[in-house]
């Protein structure tokens, strides 16, 4: 790539200024506390008989203190005279494999030594049913035959489709738990019918499978637990869309609402289902989800996380990503995902440079600013952490005037270190 680092050796990168946004965040303390004073105000534990196998599910998504939730309910269980063990609810991610998916777990903390019970990791499901249209419903076949199950997962935005039911209970029951079969199921309409399918199939779910209840998480803005919340099965279709909202008011943002270049140093699918948040980004897979986030011309991807393991899923929502970033895909991984969600956009490629600065100086050079000198430039570590940023220097004088805004640093050249973000 000689002649394109000729090309971009006068594009200038602007000095960047670190910032704290500050936002409205709530947070719990002592996580596994509220896990058991959440079981406990619900009342739930009676349902579990002594004796009981009880199957708990667990996603595959970057839940904060995912292994505590999952160890503090195995405890629970086993105080009540179940018999707990563990299965992954991820549809088709892990390369919708049983040993991929018990991978994901383990990346995400989640072991027989960190929570106390084994895992069964299994793609065999049950056909519980059909919608009125003909869609199949699943569940794991491990979960389906256990005397008592409880699902655990965050309640938060989803990434591709708007409803009263987004990411969360019902749609870790029907997607899920469903396994690859089940996610196939769920998405072979589109996301276009996704509102409409999730409550369905959830209905089927909880009516052949013995949900006895779900522990429900919202997250703060900066991705730590603000609510702990225990809701028996029968309640579960009631309650969510209250917590969807609660959510939804308690998210970050990028405090600015114009931005020329949005680099991100790392996107995977322990971030978001999208790699990186379409949420924060304003960039969405679908047109099923729109008006939500800033107006960005460009944005440059420099790493995949480590614990996405090779899934680039959301990589096609940029436009340039680093051959860093290409030489560590598993295209397989983010394949599966792609023909599950039928959603291919997130899957193609951009344009890839050989470093991290080329991806930022070809971003600088396409972003079509008027004067590029003036650039206005927003670095994050990742669509999660938003509480410290970098701004360009041309956005200082506005990031000074706005209250929710800390200026942390003097401006100074972009570092391309990897404690530049930490």
């Amino acid at each position: 790539m000689e002649k394109i680092a000729e090309l971009l050796r006068d594009i200038k990168i602007p000095n960047m200024v670190r910032i704290r946004q500050n936002f409205f965040a709530p947070q719990i303390e002592d996580t596994a506390s509220a896990v058991q004073q959440a079981i406990s105000e619900a009342n739930v534990l009676s349902r579990i008989a002594p004796g009981d196998r009880v199957a708990i599910a667990v996603g595959s998504r970057g839940v904060a203190d995912i292994p505590i939730l999952v160890r503090e309910v195995v405890r629970a269980v086993k105080s009540a005279g179940g018999v707990p063990f563990i299965v992954p609810a991820m549809g088709s991610h892990g390369g919708a494999t049983a040993q991929g998916q018990a991978e994901v777990l383990e990346h995400l903390g989640v072991t027989e030594a960190s929570t106390g019970a084994p895992i069964q990791s299994s793609m065999d499901v049950v056909q519980l049913g059909q919608l009125p249209n003909g869609l199949p419903v699943y569940a794991d076949k491990n979960a389906y035959h256990a005397d008592k199950v409880i699902v655990i997962n965050r309640i938060k935005p989803h990434t591709a489709f708007t409803g009263p039911y987004e990411s969360g209970l019902m749609k870790m029951m029907t997607i899920g738990l469903g396994k690859r079969k089940g996610a196939d199921s769920a998405h072979s309409y589109g996301f276009g019918h996704m509102a409409d399918h999730v409550p369905q199939m959830a209905r089927i779910v909880l009516s052949k499978v013995p949900i006895i209840f779900g522990l429900a998480s919202v997250e703060n803005a900066y991705d730590r637990p603000a609510k702990i919340v225990a809701v028996p099965a029968e309640q579960i279709e009631h309650v969510e869309p209250g917590l969807l909202m609660e959510a939804k008011s308690l998210m970050p943002r990028i405090l600015f609402d114009q931005i020329d270049v949005l680099v991100v140093d790392e996107v995977g699918k322990d971030i978001s289902g999208s790699g990186m948040d379409p949420n924060i980004t304003g960039r969405f897979p679908t047109p099923f989800i729109q008006g939500k986030g800033p107006a960005i011309s460009r944005i440059a991807i420099l790493s995949l996380t480590e614990k996405t393991d090779g899934n680039a899923n959301g990589i096609g929502l940029a436009d340039i990503i680093t051959r860093k970033v290409y030489d560590s895909i598993d295209w397989e991984k983010g394949y599966f995902n792609a023909f599950t969600s039928t959603v291919l956009q997130s899957v193609k490629v951009p344009m890839f440079l050989s470093t991290d600065k080329l991806a930022v100086q070809a971003a600088i050079k396409t972003c079509n600013a008027f004067d590029v000198d003036q650039v206005r430039l927003v670095r994050i570590k990742n669509t999660l952490e938003l509480k410290e940023i970098w701004v360009s220097e041309s956005m200082l004088s506005e990031a000074v005037q706005n209250e929710q805004i800390e200026v942390l640093t003097n401006p100074m050249p972009m570092d391309f270190s990897d404690s530049y973000l930490n």
